[in-house]
């Protein structure tokens, strides 16, 4: 931390130095926070006055100390960095005498101190966070197209290409249950930008993310499933098989419906099958039980049409909006590619991890 003061610093630049950047710790999150902080004071003046307390109070006491340590530990460093760099910043807004070198020095600082401030906000999120049982299964990414026509279908594979290539550089195991494939458009050409008329496309697709349970999580009785089998069909009449081995499914106390052909092996299609209806029974589930998982879901889903936006891709523009937290990123080749994807992912997970610790 540098303690010299500085001088008049009109000849010298401040842009790009902000005092406090908007932070991930809202207010209500940092009253949540100073009251656990409190908490965990009054468990540690408790404790060192343990006579009076007896063996099992003492062993709760020490638990819940336990589960405050490190959320206390963060929020005191997250709180000095916060002075430090408001005391740095009003060093740099001194009227006193300066030299550029100790200036650009001290703006180099401000700098490592905002990023030092914006990893601490993450580790508090993720301790504070409620844990999901969901999040260390595996999952079924859900891409449909909507509203657009030939090019919804276009803009759905190149979706789903993003989501492959980003599982990829996660080194994340990436198997594709169900493929359908528009006739003519194939899905695998690149979205037009414009016309030769200079007219937009627009076309949308929803994406939906469902945990993938276990067979033990999720039973299903025999007795509830109606299965149809029947005469797969290939686009365009082409790769038609000679067997049923197309599978339908009914889940009949839920109604969910799923088919799979993609195999020729009625069994493995019928595998397929049960994994995509255990998947969304789990979903259904965790939404009736859990108002906030309910909300998100209804966010994932939504109906494809245009009206009704989660995230823009304009390809002219080379810009992603998030319109659920107002992030804009110009760097849509890189984004659709994969590699950037992170860049919408991470902000995103902080916030509603950020809004479920506040609902607890």
């Amino acid at each position: 931390m540098l303690k010299r003061v500085f001088g008049p610093i009109a000849r010298y630049s401040t842009k790009g130095i902000q005092p406090l950047e908007t932070s991930r710790i809202t207010p209500a999150l940092e009253n949540k926070l100073t009251r656990l902080s409190e908490r965990h004071d009054a468990i540690i003046t408790r404790l060192n006055n343990s006579d009076n307390l007896d063996p099992s109070e003492i062993t709760n006491n020490s638990r819940e100390l336990a589960s405050l340590t490190q959320s206390k530990a963060l929020f005191d460093q997250w709180q000095k960095s916060k002075s430090d760099l408001r005391e740095l910043y009003d060093m740099l807004s001194s009227p006193e005498e300066s030299d550029k070198e100790m200036f650009d020095l001290a703006k180099e600082e401000c700098q490592d101190m905002s990023d030092q401030i914006k990893q601490l906000e993450k580790e508090i999120i993720m301790e504070l966070a409620p844990k999901d049982i969901a999040d260390d299964t595996s999952a079924i990414l859900e891409i449909r197209a909507g509203a657009g026509g030939d090019e919804a279908s276009i803009f759905s594979a190149d979706m789903a290409r993003m989501y492959e290539r980003f599982s990829q550089l996660q080194r994340w195991k990436w198997e594709v249950l169900a493929c359908s494939e528009e006739t003519g458009s194939k899905g695998f050409k690149r979205v037009p930008a414009t016309e030769s008329q200079g007219r937009i496309h627009t076309s949308t697709v929803t994406v939906a993310i469902l945990p993938q349970p276990t067979e033990v999580q999720v039973q299903i009785r025999d007795s509830d499933l109606k299965i149809d089998v029947y005469r797969a069909s290939g686009a365009g009449g082409q790769h038609v098989n000679t067997t049923d081995s197309a599978v339908r499914i009914t889940h009949i106390p839920t109604g969910l419906v799923v088919a799979m052909q993609d195999e020729r092996s009625q069994h493995k299609n019928k595998q397929k099958a049960l994994k995509v209806l255990r998947a969304k029974i789990y979903e259904q589930e965790r939404i009736k039980t859990e108002k906030s998982r309910r909300d998100s879901r209804n966010k994932q889903i939504g109906t494809g049409d245009r009206s009704e936006k989660i995230r823009t891709y304009n390809y002219p523009q080379n810009r992603v909006t998030d319109h659920r937290i107002n992030l804009t990123l110009y760097e849509l080749e890189q984004i659709m590619s994969g590699e950037s994807l992170s860049h919408i992912i991470e902000p995103l997970q902080e916030h509603y991890l950020a809004e479920s610790i506040l609902e607890e």
